[in-house]
This record gives C-alpha cells, sequence and structure tokens, in this order.
C-alpha cells in the first residue's frame, strides 16, 4: 500500500487563507482523519465531531506549522490529541460503530469481506491495536511513521501490529472466513 502523499504546501497556503487549499486538504485527508478518529473512539457519532473539531484545529493551527516532510503525522496527531481529550472529559458516546462508513456500502464479495474483516478489528483489538493497523492500512504509514505519531518505539509498534493481525486472524478463522 502506498503512503499517502500530501504536499505541505497546502497547509502553508492555508495559513494564508487559501480556501482551495483547505478544500484539496479536506478531500484528500477526511477519510483518513475519520478512520483514525474512529479507530480510537469507536463511534460514529464521536469520530464525525473529532473530524470537525480537527479540521477547524488545523486550520487555526496552519500558521503554526513548520515544515517537517510529514504533514499527514502532524494532523493525526492533531486528531488523536483531540479524540484522547474527548475520553478524558468522558464525552465518549457507548453505542457500537457503523462500519458501512469505513468499508464502503457495495455489496460485492471482497467488499463484504473486508467490511467484516473491519467490523472483526473494531471489536477484537484494543485501542493501540486499532489505531496502529488503520494507520497502516488506511494511509500505508511505515511502522516507524506509526511510532512517531503514537510516541512509541518501533519495534513496539512492529509487535502489536503482528499481534494485532494474529488476533483478527484467529477471529476470521474462528467464523469460518478464510482471505
Amino acid at each position: 500500500m502506498a503512503t499517502l502523499q500530501l504536499d505541505e504546501n497546502l497547509i502553508i497556503r492555508m495559513a494564508s487563507n487559501d480556501g482551495a487549499a483547505f478544500r484539496e486538504l479536506y478531500q484528500q485527508t477526511s477519510g483518513v482523519v475519520y478512520g483514525f478518529a474512529m479507530s480510537i473512539l469507536r463511534n460514529k457519532h464521536d469520530a464525525e465531531d473529532v473530524m470537525h473539531d480537527a479540521f477547524i484545529r488545523i486550520h487555526a493551527s496552519a500558521v503554526t506549522y513548520k515544515p517537517s516532510g510529514n504533514p499527514m503525522a502532524w494532523i493525526l496527531t492533531i486528531v488523536r490529541n483531540l479524540c484522547l481529550n474527548r475520553i478524558r472529559a468522558g464525552k465518549v458516546c457507548e453505542e457500537l460503530p457503523e462500519y458501512d462508513e469505513l468499508a464502503g456500502t457495495s455489496n460485492d464479495s471482497d467488499t463484504m469481506l473486508d467490511r467484516m474483516v473491519l467490523e472483526t478489528a473494531m471489536n477484537v483489538l484494543d485501542a493501540e491495536e486499532r489505531q496502529i493497523v488503520i494507520l497502516h492500512a488506511m494511509t500505508g504509514f511505515k511502522h516507524r511513521e506509526i511510532a512517531e505519531i503514537l510516541d512509541l518505539p518501533t519495534g513496539t509498534i512492529l509487535s502489536k501490529y503482528n499481534r494485532a493481525l494474529k488476533k483478527i486472524r484467529k477471529e476470521m478463522e474462528s467464523k469460518g472466513v478464510d482471505r
């Protein structure tokens, strides 16, 4: 999977109140932002709220952005912090998430299997494992990049990622699903 390549100039242009740059950034990153928020919060409404708040914060913080070569890491750090703040404040709903938004609504067998794998991942993985799998699967981030975003050692990311895949595989096998 290829890493989502985001042009840092979009953020720099946003700092100059370039509305077209903000729209382009939103179009390129909203799915990843939502998916990452969903992996932490496990609730559609909370993930939507965080996504909204994240884009407001991204726009407001664009003037302080320092180009680092990885603008997506900067964006996802904002999303992660907003999610953690929401959890700490006790503002997270407890309803189960709807997976259609992440996996699509097509009924072809590959999409149905993807949806089943995603649902399994959301249910059997702990919060950090979900974040790691979503970041790797949806954005193609390398493990060292995920380590930077989550502020964890790369070795920890690798072991948690492998453990998460084993959990998903085991759960899928128990359901009689082969990939």
